[in-house]
């Protein structure tokens, strides 16, 4: 038997020894150099970006996120379609009709091809509409989400008609968030809601998060860290209930505006973190089916597109492609417009203000949120407050009207008909429970808010607007405001811009030079040979605030 080591051998060696190897290094390394210059070649240079002197940064970085978002639309697109091609192949193979024929599967090849040619040149608002449409059609029970911040504001006037004209078909409000309220204030708005549709208490599951799981879905679904749910058992037994009234396995579809919860609600019921979910607004761009159980499908389904025509607030709170028409000033100021200045000066300790703009600069400093120069950055402090008020953190709460009015859609037989069937009072009890679980906010805490009322949607594909009203004015508006209005401090090099606004579209604005001023300051930077441009750009891409 070999006898083992004891003693390691040392790595100890002569200083000529490790000297002449540290030589040796070094002219391999020389000659390793010596060998790439003849050779050419470089090191890629990292992309710098766009600086932050150069005209029209924002709406540059704007078209191009506005493009990213499109090409991840066409890119879901076309993996459906794939999906849907794959299916009739295995369909065709498994069931072959008749006589084998080499025409009829270059037709449907050439039909894919031509379905995905519109789909690309379609609006994706449009999509929206094609998706919300299918699972309406699909579902024989349709959740209504509403954040209980604002349970009037998230109801849709014209889904809800659809959904009646549509046929024998129920409808339930669920109202999410309910732990941002405070108990009273929830009870009022149970017991006005409850005179009209089935409503349940619910607060939807929260868990740590998660950049890499929420992006790419996995085969296994990721279990939730910390199962905090309110109303889960009294949602199902009520979709039980309608599953024991049709007398076979049911469909249940999730709707509702963007950011209210709905596929919260989903990875609640299932326990399961299925349905991507995110402080971003309208993440859920197709409609994803999800087994419950043998006997219940819960259908999710994209956000409800928002009407133009709705009052600035609404717009403010309810669309996340608002950033398009309204601007971060105008949004943050008409919902300020809407809230209890005193809470509001309580919650975000700054001292009394007069208008809006005196907020946002008072924020700003309170916040640190400065320019170039130690001037207060108003824009990203409005940003910062709208930011805020759409996330599910702030509480905030509306009061129910005084006097209970059924809507011009509903009447005492289609209420009647929607209750049908169902255990009225062990669902009050239900609610009741979860009422006293929930632990809500002190009234103190809250910020009293006034509601603009019932938030009109877009269902129909025609009536989708190619160029809001809105974003009209907001370009007359720049193009007067880029022809009168010159920034000093905005001086651009256009020879190291140039190579990063080549690669943009072009952007319809008017750049003319300033007339020359007579000053001692200006002599100093008319030698550089540099133009004076603009940079008057409020527009701002609301989702780059919560990544």
């Amino acid at each position: 038997m070999k006898r083992p080591k004891l003693k390691k051998a040392s790595k100890r060696m002569t200083c000529h020894k490790r000297y002449k190897i540290q030589k040796k290094v070094r002219e391999h390394h020389r000659k390793l150099r010596r060998e790439a210059k003849k050779r050419g070649h470089k090191k890629p240079r990292k992309d710098p970006g766009i600086p932050n002197s150069a005209p029209f940064k924002e709406a540059l970085l704007r078209e191009a996120e506005l493009r990213k978002q499109q090409l991840e639309e066409l890119k879901q697109q076309q993996k459906l379609d794939r999906q849907k091609e794959q299916e009739k192949k295995r369909k065709l193979e498994t069931n072959p009709v008749g006589e084998p024929s080499d025409v009829e599967p270059v037709e449907e090849l050439e039909q894919c091809k031509t379905k995905k040619a519109k789909l690309s040149k379609q609006h994706p608002k449009k999509l929206y509409c094609q998706e919300l449409k299918k699972v309406i059609e699909a579902s024989d029970v349709l959740l209504e989400v509403l954040d209980a911040r604002d349970p009037l504001g998230c109801r849709c006037p014209q889904v809800e008609d659809a959904i009646v004209q549509s046929g024998h078909k129920k409808l339930v409000l669920v109202l999410n968030k309910s732990d941002l309220i405070p108990r009273d204030n929830l009870e009022s708005w149970l017991n006005y809601l409850k005179k009209e549709l089935p409503t349940v208490v619910f607060k939807a599951s929260t868990y740590l998060k998660d950049k890499g799981k929420i992006t790419k879905m996995k085969k296994k679904a990721v279990p939730l860290k910390r199962k905090v749910c309110f109303g889960k058992e009294c949602l199902l037994k009520l979709l039980g209930g309608f599953q024991e009234t049709y007398g076979r396995a049911i469909h249940v579809g999730v709707i509702g505006f963007p950011n209210v919860g709905k596929s919260s609600i989903i990875n609640s019921l299932k326990k399961e973190r299925i349905c991507n979910v995110g402080v971003s607004m309208g993440l859920t761009r197709n409609m994803q089916i999800v087994p419950l159980d043998k006997q219940i499908t819960i259908i999710d389904s994209p956000s409800l597109i928002v009407s133009p025509l709705n009052p600035l607030t609404a717009l403010a709170l309810r669309s996340p492609a608002s950033i398009e028409t309204v601007k971060p000033m105008e949004a943050a100021s008409a919902i300020l417009s809407q809230a209890d200045a005193r809470q509001v000066v309580l919650h975000y300790t700054v001292p009394d203000y007069k208008n809006s703009l005196e907020l946002f600069t008072k924020l700003a400093q309170r916040r640190g949120l400065h320019q170039k120069g130690g001037s207060p950055n108003v824009e990203r402090a409005a940003r910062l407050l709208w930011s805020e008020w759409t996330g599910a953190s702030l509480s905030y709460y509306c009061h129910p009207p005084t006097s209970w009015t059924p809507p011009p859609h509903f009447n005492e037989s289609i209420v009647a008909g929607m209750k049908r069937g169902l255990n009225l009072e062990e669902l009050e009890k239900s609610n009741a429970h979860s009422i006293e679980a929930i632990k809500g906010p002190h009234l103190a805490k809250s910020i009293l808010f006034q509601s603009s009322g019932l938030t009109n949607g877009i269902i129909e594909e025609k009536d989708i607007p190619e160029e809001l009203p809105r974003q009209r004015e907001r370009k007359q508006e720049e193009g007067k405001d880029n022809e009168d209005m010159v920034s000093e401090e905005e001086i651009v090099d256009y020879e190291e811009a140039d190579e990063k606004i080549s690669d943009m579209p072009p952007i319809e604005e008017k750049r003319e030079p300033p007339p020359p001023e007579e000053s001692t300051a200006g002599e100093s930077a008319s030698s550089l040979n540099l133009d004076k441009m603009t940079q008057e750009d409020d527009a701002y891409d609301f989702s780059t605030d919560y990544v």
